[in-house]
């Protein structure tokens, strides 16, 4: 359904080392720098993009949004909440473990980027 996701940016460095440590946990390498913007791309297609907002007003966060990263283990979510707290993020709600709900069991972590996006990674539980 999607072909990329587009995030907002008030430090372009900042964010790149944020993001490449982040995503490394999930085996995706460094982001490309394109002038304003940086760009992460998946093996199975999915595009990351981090930018300066090309209006040239400050880059804010959604209130209500949240942008979900699929995990293959309970130790991916573990290391990529790990690298991102590392990396200058801030944990956010619980700590890492298991949610249940409608859609089943989940092992989930999230954390807020340097510019206060709210991220979460997912490992669905049998």
């Amino acid at each position: 359904m999607f072909s990329h996701v587009m995030i907002g940016t008030n430090d372009l460095d900042k964010a790149k080392a944020f993001y490449d440590a982040l995503l490394g946990t999930l085996g995706v390498g460094p982001g490309f720098v394109d002038r304003h913007r940086i760009f992460y791309s998946s093996a199975n297609g999915g595009v990351l993009g981090v930018s300066l907002p090309i209006d040239g007003k400050p880059a804010t966060y959604a209130n209500g949004g949240t942008i979900g990263f699929a995990c293959e283990s309970t130790a991916q979510v573990d290391a990529w909440h790990a690298a991102g707290v590392a990396a200058g993020g801030v944990s956010i709600e619980d700590p890492p473990g298991v949610r249940e709900g409608t859609t089943g069991r989940m092992y989930l972590a999230y954390l807020r980027d340097p510019d206060g996006n709210k991220l979460c990674a997912m490992h669905r539980l049998p």
